[in-house]
């Protein structure tokens, strides 16, 4: 089991000291991957569509008012550490110009030695497409399938090329090129994602599903790829344990993913035996400072090599 954390991206943390501290440390501690997701506003207006997740009037997290640039972050990241993995969880294609998104994970990946997974979603903001997105929300598949074949072309070998109905590339040169095959791991749950990650990703970036329930879907998946012609071994799995506390809670009636770290450590077992691979936890959520989020990361470290992870 890979065991990952998120850095510290929100107003809580002092971010011109923290990320950079933060991500230094826990390499040290020995966690095997850093996280960082992608949130470029919070609108006032959360009725109707604007909702958070597109579900009426859910009002969105104070958190997400202010969330510092996912790229921006890993790069951070990146300049202190040399041996974990930089993951996006997630990235939305949707948002950005994809020869330039491509371009950029392609610049970050050669400068931290080949270390970038590149965990992305269709995304489901009305008001980010709105301020920023070449395509409507309403293309958000389209897109993300067209981000994925434009940075197939970017990493790939020069002359790059291609044409779609938007972009055109005559041969060119392109550089630099990632510094090994970035793994492209898919988010999302319904029927077309989870066919989108069967044929085309390397793995599949879940949250908030049961144990059980990943272990199905992920069978489901696997064999959806061995039916495309692919390896069905090939196919990851990389889970967002999203944390929000760090208190106890009691055990009778306990949700999955709730409670302290000793208690999603007992989540993380059940999700090992279900098949997943690699585990992150967005421990920087529930942390109210860094010194809260050193103290919580090594305790969960600790927490989950003494169970066998």
């Amino acid at each position: 089991m890979r065991l990952g954390v998120t850095l510290p991206q929100t107003s809580r943390y002092d971010l011109a000291h923290d990320v950079t501290e933060f991500a230094r440390v826990a390499e040290e501690i020995g966690f095997d991957s850093l996280w960082a997701y992608e949130r470029i506003l919070a609108p006032e207006d959360t009725s109707g569509a604007h909702g958070l997740y597109g579900i009426p009037d859910l009002a969105w997290p104070q958190s997400y008012s202010h969330t510092t640039d996912a790229l921006v972050t890993l790069t951070l990241a990146a300049a202190v550490t040399s041996r974990a993995e930089l993951g996006t969880g997630v990235l939305v294609p949707g948002l950005h110009l994809p020869f330039r998104l491509a371009r950029t994970l392609a610049a970050l990946d050669a400068a931290a030695g080949g270390r970038v997974i590149a965990g992305l979603g269709s995304g489901w903001s009305i008001d980010e497409f709105e301020a920023t997105a070449p395509r409507p929300i309403g293309e958000r598949g389209k897109a993300l399938d067209e981000f994925l074949d434009i940075a197939a072309a970017v990493w790939g070998p020069d002359p790059v090329s291609y044409t779609t109905d938007r972009y055109h590339l005559a041969p060119s040169r392109v550089n630099p090129k990632p510094a090994r095959r970035v793994p492209v791991f898919l988010a999302g749950s319904n029927r077309t994602a989870l066919g989108r990650i069967a044929r085309r990703a390397d793995g599949w970036l879940p949250t908030g599903v049961p144990p059980r329930r990943v272990g199905e879907i992920l069978a489901g998946i696997r064999a959806q790829a061995a039916e495309a012609g692919r390896d069905p071994a090939g196919i990851g799995c990389a889970f967002q344990l999203g944390m929000r506390s760090l208190a106890e809670v009691p055990t009778a009636g306990r949700q999955p993913y709730t409670g302290s770290v000793q208690q999603v450590v007992e989540d993380i077992l059940a999700l090992e035996a279900a098949g997943v691979d690699h585990v992150y936890v967005t421990l920087s959520s529930a942390a109210q400072n860094l010194k809260e989020l050193v103290g919580a990361a090594e305790n969960l470290h600790t927490e989950a090599r003494a169970a066998g992870l």
